[in-house]
């Protein structure tokens, strides 16, 4: 896959992609489906809306498209953020 070598962005989001779908695979071992599966679909998502950002045909459809990746990174947070929560209770319960 080719990058340009300054976006950021692009880069970031694209290694980011890569965890999320490594921490589902690792959560697919565990026998955990729903919520991983979600973490998937939002977290591999965000770089998805950035490579159509980049090739907008508009500064509307940029904007349009980098919206909707930062409401899947806030999405991603909460899912991550609930799956954390879910572990420590689980952990003090034993």
């Amino acid at each position: 896959m080719s990058f340009k070598e300054d976006n950021l962005i692009q880069i970031k989001t694209f290694d980011f992609a890569l965890r999320i779908i490594k921490f589902y695979t690792q959560c697919k071992t565990q026998n955990e489906f729903i919520l991983s599966k979600q973490i998937l679909r939002c977290g591999t998502s965000i770089g998805a809306n950035v490579e159509e950002a980049i090739a907008a045909q508009s500064k509307k459809d940029f904007i349009s498209k980098l919206s909707i990746a930062n409401k899947e990174a806030r999405e991603t947070k909460y899912w991550l953020k609930l799956t954390l929560s879910i572990i420590k209770f689980s952990s003090s319960r034993n």
